[in-house]
């Protein structure tokens, strides 16, 4: 089958950005695993408590390195792009010659793009919950990038038993939204299936996305906006869809980091301090620029809009008011509503 991404050249693009960190490996690696699956274990008792929404069982707790991370990474996207690769094996047996030639160079353009991605997001991860395992199966664990967390408590002298526990009330919380909301699954891999079903030739592409670029000049909008190249380059259905996954990770985003501060808060004396130093990190000024070439900006944003949108419904209709969300994909916020709580909650009531 043809590939419509490389991923030998996807994972060594992505392994010369990431690098590695001395304590990667080793005995330290070791007692972080067993330490993590005690702290995902009370996380879940916390968040459960905390949410009202039901985790039984147990997920798997996994301590991975930087390279690992982007490998499964890589993996879960070959899963989701199958759809994508037999549509484009089936034409291509079609018309070969100088299409062919043309695949093969923007195969590894993305591939390219794709692994500097992970390679950079595989520095500054700390957890990931794990919706799809490498393989296809239905995913239900977390995992942790073991040199990062080490680094963070070095770096900023976290206690370790506290910042790790702090951590794994993100994921757990994520863990929460997938396991007690039963539809919202299905529903982020049909927005995931939506994306790929749209990535179809466009005649006319470049000369629209040089047309954008020049009315944004124009106009004193940055031409390259949070979604990066990617979002640049995608198809006007695409960033529909595009705004609704950002519109529902905006939500993620934020409940989950709500979540982990109001536990912590309560739970964890350096919850405060954790907090204040995770946040300058997102807007360290050094890195904006990276940040908006990738499309990583978007990622920072969730953060920033989901926690005001979040904290402005709890004000004004009181925490039980962000139930409505889990009632349907009908109930979700746009993104303008993300942007705009009380619009939401008008639509909701």
């Amino acid at each position: 089958m043809t590939n419509v991404l490389s991923r030998p050249l996807a994972g060594r693009v992505a392994g010369r950005l990431a690098g590695a960190y001395p304590l990667a490996f080793g005995y330290h690696v070791s007692q972080l695993a067993d330490e993590l699956v005690v702290a995902v274990e009370r996380a879940n008792e916390l968040v459960a408590a905390e949410t009202g929404l039901e985790l039984p069982g147990a997920a798997a707790v996994l301590v991975v390195t930087r390279q690992e991370w982007v490998d499964r990474n890589l993996e879960v996207f070959a899963e989701l792009l199958a759809p994508a690769e037999r549509r484009l094996a089936e034409r291509l047996e079609r018309v070969g010659g100088a299409v062919g030639a043309a695949h093969a160079l923007a195969r590894r353009l993305l591939a390219a793009e794709t692994g500097a991605v992970l390679g950079l997001l595989s520095r500054r991860v700390l957890g990931q919950y794990e919706l799809v395992l490498p393989g296809g199966d239905e995913g239900d664990s977390i995992a942790f990038v073991g040199g990062n967390l080490l680094a963070m408590e070095r770096a900023h002298q976290f206690r370790p038993s506290e910042f790790r526990l702090w951590v794994a009330l993100h994921e757990a919380a994520h863990r929460a939204q997938f396991i007690g909301v039963p539809w919202l699954r299905e529903y982020f891999l049909s927005l995931v299936a939506e994306l790929v079903d749209q990535a179809r030739p466009e005649p006319g592409r470049l000369r629209r996305v040089v047309d954008e670029m020049v009315a944004a000049r124009r106009a004193g909008r940055p031409v390259v906006d949070e979604r990066g190249i990617w979002g640049l380059l995608a198809s006007p259905g695409q960033r529909d869809v595009l705004d609704r996954v950002q519109a529902l990770m905006s939500l993620l985003e934020g409940h989950g980091h709500v979540v982990m501060d109001r536990i912590g808060s309560r739970v964890l004396r350096t919850s405060e301090r954790m907090s204040r130093l995770l946040k300058a990190r997102r807007r360290d000024p050094r890195t904006a620029a990276l940040l908006r070439l990738t499309g990583l900006e978007l990622k920072v944003r969730q953060y920033e809009l989901g926690e005001r949108f979040v904290l402005a419904v709890e004000r004004r209709g009181g925490w039980e008011s962000l139930d409505r969300a889990w009632e349907g994909p009908e109930a979700l916020p746009t993104l303008a509503e993300i942007e705009d709580p009380t619009r939401w909650l008008r639509r909701v009531a």
